[in-house]
């Protein structure tokens, strides 16, 4: 006792010390003040070292008199020291700002333990009358104890934090830092915050903030680091990289987005060496924080065995009548503190397991996000959108869940060695047989993996597929409603998905066989082991030592090997992973020095014999570009469609390949796409753009681009939030945004895209004069302008003429007419038709009063503006639906309300406990027959079960006679039998559960496509494309392969704790006393658990959502990013998104460990009892029993355990249920064809349309945007519709087609009310060619007619009238040319065509033109209102003009002002009447 319980602490300090004082030398949180907590720790060590020492010198002076044996001198020398050890500990944990320590109160505990013992012993000593006692020492001793109590409890205190920590300013830290080591270890800090979700649901407001540690702008960077340099190391030997477009590249006029679907080939280089290993890179950047779970994971493993010997320790003693009682209590106590520790291991393990996979999920995030700033157009075709953000979600999710599996790889084989080794002792070589059983399972199980996963890998490419075809879709659901096309695109979608189920069945069948193996393994291994053992030898008994000490240990073992083939497969999933990711991050990037960025001699941007390409093995699309710009100058590039004027400004900002040649732009560069590209942010963020705002400033910028009135309308002027993509803008005030941006920023070279393209004529006029031209703002800035427009080419210093990647001609525009080439004669061709817009300077006199983008507003001085937002131009492409839920007149509301205004819903956490009634809708998606069939097969194999075991301890309390036990036989072929009973009924519920998952999936996921495309026009603009994408891929994904698992896993685990605690009942059946308090107290815990841990996956799952809405919005905008040279802004915003969505994920996993270090005690406790029981009336019990009782409570832990989490896990994914029913119980549009009154086939025959008393509402409490409009409109009239921002020209439309119903009145053709008739016989019958042309991925011909309606011939007479033949011919494919993402591959011009193609292939009687003409060059113009005129002659054609000299020759022409009907007559006629039409013809120089 002596010395053996006083060196244990002393060594564990003086072994811990060297290791602990390094790790404190690293990590240096910063210094605590002293506090008299520190002063009392360090007070009572020195105390402590003065007792020791005391001994010693009393010892010294007891030699003179007794001699004493010399450990009375070594061992007080050596605890003295090791007291001052600890005093020198405790202040140099002080000054490294440790807040509590472990290493400390593990010593104390462990020196108060061993000095319990000590005390005891005195104590019987000094009872023990006649004994005598030495005095002093038992002072010494006594004083030793109080003091080393005190001490514990003192180190379970936190000191304050350490000076200058984070933590001081953050306003609600992490409790974590700051907890002391006893709270971390039973992760008691997160109380607080269990209580308070169980009080109410919590907010994204109560949530810590994340650990410095834990943050992006910590972890990310280190990866980046480290990539670079394995990158780096690469790079030496080239990689061959080639990117094969699929079809011949054609040149575009369309941002240069060829998104060809080219695949990256890698060539696979000589050696292997020369790939960038992406896990070096992982495990250099998170190894060593992980490295700390093997030693738990050791330590766990080593503990666990420490059950079952125990256990035969218990049965042994059982047996044995005349042990002493107290063997019997010590037994149990070593079970229960063996079974905490062992808890309080496994917890710790998990947690950072768990916070190493968060950080790698943080890190890929922020490093593929960083990656998509930078890689070249080339790349990213290769990936589209969909597949990047399937890399941040899918992916990085997989190295997460990998992150809590990996260290099985070596545990597991440790486990079963170690479980044979001690089998081998119990049972001898018969143990063989159940071994070899195990090794058969084991190929049967890696097979399987192997196969489920070839079978994920064709799942998750149908289900690529489908999300790129869903984000279509919702992209372009405007159009698809518009021409009643959702039929067929719902019919592709089913296609995939059939492919996708087809995978999911056969996936199923797998999980089915290998739930059999996993769930019999261990029974026929138990079956083989005791059947061969007793057979061998008659005198082998099976007593109930050897059976279930043999039984704790093939469950042991069942873990390790039913693991070894999930991990294996998920390490499979984790290397394609891995693989995806390294083929993404090694993409090329772009060269930034292929520009230079510098001062210029000669001029400001100098282009010398320049050669460009989209791609390193593509064509050149920009040939011997020679030009150099002087500094101020305005340059413009004219020339056809597709004649690379796109490109070179994309070349000019580097975002082509440099083939040869030399560039030099010189300050910095402001860009405007010709697709305008706006954020979801308020305007004002839009336009400023991460710069400072300086009011002024601000103002001059957004009165010059005739923003003001724009603002005026906005619910909440410049504050107020843009929808996703710019939704709520049209397109003109898109692309005003798009350039008030670019000159907000002040830099020194200016390229323009084509920006008057999408505003009206006069707004045109007035840009070109305040902004652009030689008057304007940016008068001392170099301008390069790519126009269509004529009428400004007068004013520019130079003009270059592209012609199929080519300059061909560059001069003034004096010289290029005295040249009389090319652009002369593009000229001539123009000019009349333009006269009518030559520049007649500002009508004069109109300077003072307000003008409305340039165009002149009456408005009543005391009026309040009531105006509707322009739904002109909303067909935009980069909309893809309009936005009427802006338009709105609340302006006279209070401004209170004015802030509350926004645009989108934000993806909404429900709150409260999901409700039974989902779970029946589930169960009913299933079918009933299915579901209670299933539950039936639980049963039946859980009885199976319970009833082989008790069966087994008859068996082992057999008598033995003449050293054998009589029906072996017997006993042996009824275990058998049950045993084959219960894997049959194992095999049948699983393949229930797996069939009718399917069924489920099938059903749910049909409903809520159905009723997405149901839902009307308004739905699409309220709900942000991210939260219907994620509905469609995130929830429809767990429904189809995470909710069956969970399924089987919960009725599994509930059967076997019912059933375990129905064994111990049994067995002692006072255990009756305790099971139910126990049961009550572990409800309560869960419950308090679930409340929280369901609320923190909700806002877990919200803040997720616009991590990806970023992310999407980024990859759109990339140029544009790149261009202002913003990426740093952009990063830094994608990090604090994670950050928030880490927020609420961090905790969770907390609160699970919080729930597991609980529950596992429940669990304990009932190990505990079940033993003392068995204890207390080991009189009355046979040894089998007391082994049945223990071993089953011995699993009760981890059946627990499982049971909670399969619970919360059923509860959290249950939700996907829940919210995929959610969107299918939206509000609907109309049917989409009534059968009783479907009108005739022929109809309309005539095209006759009449507006009664029309009027038209976006939303319930909004004001009327058309009010009583009351026109009659003739077959064959050609009706112009004109009218002012606003005005509610393209409101008529929408009423038309009924996107938006009638408030009142009515629309009747040919005699028909269209509001009685199905939506797709009222528009199948009306053609609309949109303003904004937007494609669908797929062939051209199903562009054309998805229903494969019509012949090859009429396709191709379409495309002749259309004047596209020439070109498809030329394609390779021709009609089945595949059009890309958004069309992406054809220019703005051929897209705008294909609209029209559209429509003369359905050829109806009325045709609602939106004046599709802002993005085309005046030829294409031409040709399509020519096609126009000559192919819909007999047609009603109605046009919303932004032109007016389109319109001049039409029969009548409607002015709306304030959605009300004007003026209403011929053209003549309205010219005459010098009213609303006449001052617009006058501002556009008609007149």
């Amino acid at each position: 006792q002596n010395t053996v319980l006083v060196c244990i602490p002393c060594i564990y300090l003086w072994v811990c010390f060297p290791v602990y004082f390094l790790y404190l030398r690293c990590h240096d949180r910063g210094y605590i003040q002293m506090s008299n907590l520190n002063k009392a720790k360090t007070a009572l060590g020195l105390i402590l070292w003065i007792v020791c020492w005391a001994d010693l010198f009393y010892s010294f002076w007891e030699r003179k008199n007794i001699f004493r044996p010399p450990f009375f001198l070594v061992m007080p020398t050596v605890l003295g020291i090791t007291m001052l050890l600890a005093t020198f500990l405790i202040q140099y944990e002080r000054i490294k700002g440790v807040q509590s320590s472990g290493v400390m109160t593990i010593f104390w505990l462990i020196s108060l333990s061993c000095a319990t013992v000590v005390f005891r012993s005195k104590i019987k000593h000094a009872l023990n009358t006649g004994a005598e006692v030495d005095a002093f020492r038992y002072v010494t001793f006594c004083i030793y104890f109080i003091l080393l109590l005190v001490q514990l409890i003192l180190c379970c205190l936190p000191e304050r934090p350490p000076l200058f920590s984070e933590t001081v300013n953050d306003p609600n830290p992490c409790p974590e830092s700051s907890a002391s080591f006893l709270s971390r270890i039973t992760f008691w800090w997160i109380t607080g915050l269990m209580v308070q979700g169980y009080r109410r649901p919590l907010e994204a407001k109560d949530l810590w903030s994340l650990n410095k540690e834990d943050k992006s702008e910590e972890i990310v960077p280190g990866l980046a680091r480290n990539w670079a340099k394995e990158w780096a190391k690469t790079k030496r030997q080239p990689l061959n990289m080639l990117y094969s477009p699929k079809k011949q590249q054609k040149s575009s006029d369309s941002n240069g987005d060829v998104t060809e679907e080219a695949e990256a080939l890698i060539i696979k280089p000589s050696q292997k060496s020369s790939e960038a290993s992406l896990f070096k890179v992982l495990y250099k950047t998170f190894g060593p924080y992980f490295l700390m779970s093997f030693l738990f994971k050791a330590a766990h493993d080593l503990l666990m065995f420490a059950g079952p010997e125990i256990l035969k320790l218990l049965i042994n003693f059982v047996n044995n009548k005349a042990a002493p009682n107290w063997q019997g209590y010590f037994y149990t106590g070593l079970l229960f503190f063996c079974a905490c520790l062992q808890t309080l291991i496994l917890h710790q393990y998990f947690h950072i397991c768990f916070v190493t996979g968060m950080r790698l999920k943080t890190a890929i995030v922020g490093v593929i996000y960083r990656k998509a700033l930078v890689i070249t157009n080339s790349a990213r075709k290769t990936s589209t959108v969909g597949e990047i953000v399937n890399l941040m979600s899918v992916d990085a999710q997989r190295f997460m869940d990998l992150a809590t599996y990996i260290n099985m790889i070596w545990s597991a084989p440790l486990q079963v060695i170690l479980a044979l080794y001690l089998l081998w002792q119990n049972l001898g070589p018969s143990v063989l047989a159940g071994v070899a059983v195990m090794i058969l399972l084991v190929p049967i199980n890696a097979v399987m993996a192997m196969k489920t996963k070839t079978y994920q890998v064709a799942q998750m490419k149908s289900k690529d597929n489908r999300i790129k075809l869903m984000n279509e879709i919702l992209n372009g659901i405007k159009v698809l409603k518009l021409y009643a096309w959702e039929l067929a695109f719902r019919e592709k979608v089913l296609e995939i998905r059939q492919k996708e189920l087809k995978v999911l069945k056969k996936s199923a069948y797998l999980a089915a066989m290998a739930t059999f193996t996993w769930v019999c393994a261990p029974f026929l291994v138990a079956l083989s082991t005791f059947a061969v053992y007793v057979t061998i030898d008659k005198n082998n008994i099976l007593d109930a030592q050897k059976a279930f000490v043999s039984l704790a240990l093939f469950n042991i073992l069942r873990f390790p090997l039913n693991m070894l083939p999930v991990v294996i497969s998920s390490i499979v999933e984790a290397s394609v992973s891995l693989k995806r990711l390294r083929v993404f991050l090694s993409h090329e990037e772009l060269d930034p020095d292929s520009i230079i960025r510098g001062p210029v001699t000669e001029g400001c941007i100098v282009v010398k014999n320049a050669t460009f390409s989209w791609s390193k093995n593509d064509p050149p699309s920009l040939n011997c570009i020679n030009f150099t710009v002087p500094e101020g100058s305005l340059v413009a590039v004219v020339g056809q469609v597709g004649c690379g004027k796109s490109s070179l400004l994309s070349a000019l900002l580097g975002e082509m390949e440099k083939k040869e040649g030399y560039v030099v732009v010189k300050g910095s560069v402001a860009y405007v796409p010709q697709q305008a590209w706006v954020q979801n942010a308020t305007l004002e963020d839009n336009i400023l753009f991460g710069r400072e705002k300086n009011e002024s400033r601000y103002k001059r910028v957004i009165e010059a681009c005739a923003l003001l009135p724009d603002i005026e309308i906005l619910p909440t002027g410049d504050k107020t939030e843009i929808g996703e993509k710019g939704v709520n803008l049209s397109g003109g005030q898109k692309q005003r945004v798009s350039l008030a941006r670019a000159v907000y920023c002040n830099a020194d070279v200016y390229l323009c895209d084509d920006p008057l393209s999408a505003v009206d004529a006069h707004v045109g006029k007035h840009i070109f004069e305040k902004v652009i031209g030689p008057k304007g703002i940016l008068k001392n800035k170099t301008r390069v302008l790519v126009t269509h427009a004529i009428n400004y080419l007068p004013q520019m210093d130079t003009i270059l003429v592209m012609s199929d990647g080519e300059i061909s001609e560059m001069g003034s525009y004096q010289e290029l007419l005295k040249q009389d080439g090319a652009f002369a004669e593009f000229l001539r061709t123009y000019a009349n038709a333009e006269q009518s817009m030559e520049n007649s300077g500002n009508p004069s006199g109109k300077e003072g009063k307000p003008t409305e983008n340039g165009v002149l507003v009456n408005e009543a001085p005391g009026k309040l503006m009531q105006r509707q937002l322009s739904n002109s131009s909303t067909y935009s492409r980069d909309a893809g639906k309009s936005q009427h839920r802006s338009s709105t007149a609340e302006l006279q509301k209070p401004l209170a309300e004015k802030n509350s205004w926004k645009l989108t819903e934000a993806d909404t956490a429900k709150t409260g406990r999901v409700k039974a009634t989902v779970y029946w809708d589930y169960m009913k998606a299933i079918g009933l027959f299915i579901s209670f069939l299933s539950i039936f097969l639980f049963m039946c194999n859980h009885i199976a079960s319970l009833t082989s075991n008790y069966w087994l301890s008859l068996w082992t309390d057999d008598p033995v006679i003449n050293g054998t036990q009589q029906y072996t036989n017997v006993r042996l072929g009824v275990y058998g039998a049950l045993g084959i009973s219960q894997g049959i009924a194992v095999f049948g519920y699983s393949m229930v559960v797996s069939i009718g998952g399917i069924f489920a999936s099938r059903h749910l996921h049909l409903n809520l496509l159905h009723s997405v495309l149901r839902s009307p026009m308004s739905f699409f603009e309220r709900t942000p494309s991210g939260n219907l994408v994620n509905r469609f891929s995130k929830e429809i994904d767990t429904i189809d392969s995470t909710i069956p698992p969970i399924i089987k896993m919960f009725m599994g685990s509930t059967f076997n704790v019912i059933g375990a605690c129905i064994i111990i009942l049994l067995a002692t059946p006072i255990a009756a006393v305790i099971i139910p308090p126990l049961g009550l107290v572990y409800l309560f815990v869960q419950r308090f658990y679930v409340a929280t841990s369901r609320q923190l996956k909700r806002l877990e799952s919200v803040s997720r959502s616009p991590v990806y809405s970023h992310f999407n919005e980024t990859l759109l905008g990339v140029s544009v990013i790149r261009a202002f040279e913003e990426q740093k802004r952009f990063i830094k915003q994608n990090d604090m998104k994670v950050d928030e969505n880490q927020k609420a994920y961090y905790p969770s996993i907390v609160a699970n460990r919080w729930l597991a270090v609980r529950l596992e005690y429940v669990g304990n406790c009932i190990v505990l009892f079940a033993a003392l029981f068995a204890v207390i009336a080991r009189n009355k019990l046979s040894a089998g029993l007391v082994g049945l009782s223990v071993s089953y409570s011995l699993q009760i832990t981890a059946y627990l355990n499982w049971l909670v989490r399969m619970s919360s896990e059923l509860e959290t994914n249950i939700v996907a249920v829940e919210r995929v029913k959610e969107y299918a119980e939206m509000e609907k549009e109309a049917e989409w064809s009534i059968e009783q009154t479907a009108p005739a086939s022929t109809w309309p025959e005539e095209g006759k349309i009449e507006f009664r008393g029309y009027g038209l509402r976006y939303r319930e409490d909004l004001d009327l945007v058309l009010k009583n409009i009351n026109v009659t409109i003739n077959g064959g009239e050609k009706i112009g519709i004109v009218g002012r921002t606003g005005a509610g020209k393209s409101s008529l439309t929408l009423g038309l087609f009924r996107i938006n119903e009638a408030a009142e009145g009515e629309i009747i053709i040919d005699g028909i009310n269209i509001a009685k008739i199905g939506l797709h016989d009222l528009r199948f019958k009306i053609t609309i060619i949109p303003q904004d042309p937007i494609l669908f991925s797929g062939s051209l011909r199903m562009n054309l007619d998805p229903f494969d309606q019509h012949s090859d011939e009429d396709v191709w007479r379409s495309l002749e009238l259309a004047h596209l033949k020439t070109f498809v011919s030329s394609l390779p494919d021709k009609l089945n040319h595949e059009c890309a993402e958004g069309g992406e591959n054809l220019s703005v011009g051929q897209r705008q065509l294909v609209c029209l193609a559209r429509a003369l292939l359905r050829k109806s009687k009325i045709l609602v033109l939106d004046e599709a003409t802002a993005a085309v060059d005046l030829e294409t113009d031409k040709l399509i209102q020519s096609t126009i005129k000559s192919q819909f002659e007999e047609c009603t054609v109605l046009t919303i003009a932004h032109r007016l000299n389109t319109i001049m020759d039409y029969t009548r022409v409607l002015v709306l002002d304030r959605g009300e009907v004007v003026e209403c007559g011929s053209p003549d006629h309205l010219l005459q009447e010098k009213g609303i039409f006449y001052s617009m013809a006058k501002d556009s120089g008609l007149v």
